[in-house]
């Protein structure tokens, strides 16, 4: 979470762009619930400057639950008691320069250890039934492998992305190759990689040696590709709706989308844009 969210200027000039609020809830709290519905126990936020915003969401703040308890707003109350259950450890690491998405997560090293763990771009808010993070730990379960979550996307954009090309095996579809930001002429496919990621702990002796590549960045996707020559790695085609909350359309889709499903003013929105579109 270490970007500036420089499209979305000005407000996130104060403000991560993590902490935009879809309805009711920051971007970030959506990535934090549908990786703990996943079973993750150990959150590593990797953040970066003016950030703080985040660390301080899932604290607690025991003078508003005091005011809340006050008033007797007992519902409200639990929604801010209950974001991180007693089980679930967050840990905070401070990436010092956005030098890409690939050190973001080598800076994560040193809290995640020898194990496999998911990598989650906050701003890619993926809604369905079960998580995509769950998702992508039941075909892990499958295989043992890392899996990357990927959705097809138009072939003119996929300068947008990493894209891959893949076999499909009985174990599933195995990554042959991936490429990062390439022209639509240079892609290999239409398949993306969105914000989603189990890795294996290997990932990280590949991008302690993997230089800057596409926007001067390290990039996580040429270490995935490095590590393809050692490791199997699986494309997982999710199921579920993707919103990129890191463009202003995609936000406003999100918005549209999770308020028309939201349980207290869904029916009320969903009237007053039926009589928005009627004039």
């Amino acid at each position: 979470m270490a970007g500036r969210g420089t499209r979305f200027l000005p407000a996130t000039k104060a403000s991560p762009k993590e902490m935009l609020p879809v309805v009711d809830k920051p971007l970030i709290q959506y990535a934090v619930e549908e990786a703990i519905a996943a079973g993750v126990t150990k959150l590593v936020f990797v953040t970066g400057a003016s950030k703080r915003a985040i660390e301080d969401h899932f604290d607690t703040d025991p003078e508003l639950e005091r005011a809340l308890t006050d008033g007797g707003k007992t519902e409200l109350l639990e929604s801010i008691k209950n974001i991180i259950p007693p089980h679930v450890s967050c840990i905070y690491i401070r990436q010092g320069e956005p030098l890409g998405l690939g050190h973001a997560v080598l800076c994560a090293r040193p809290a995640v250890g020898d194990e496999p763990f998911f990598v989650h771009l906050a701003d890619d808010l993926i809604v369905g039934e079960p998580a995509c993070l769950a998702q992508l730990a039941s075909e892990y379960a499958r295989h043992g492998s890392s899996v990357v979550a990927v959705e097809e996307v138009p072939h003119e954009t996929t300068s947008s992305y990493g894209i891959v090309a893949v076999d499909k095996t009985d174990e599933g579809q195995k990554l042959t190759r991936i490429v990062e930001k390439p022209a639509p002429k240079d892609a290999p496919s239409n398949l993306a990689v969105v914000g989603r990621y189990l890795l294996a702990p290997e990932i990280f002796d590949k991008l302690e040696s993997t230089g800057r590549g596409a926007g001067g960045e390290i990039q996580l996707t040429d270490a995935i590709s490095d590590l393809l020559s050692d490791a199997a790695v699986f494309a997982h085609p999710f199921s579920g709706d993707r919103y990129d909350c890191g463009s202003k359309l995609g936000y406003l889709q999100a918005t549209v989308s999770c308020g028309l499903a939201h349980a207290e003013v869904g029916a009320n929105f969903r009237a007053y844009l039926e009589n928005l579109l009627a004039d």
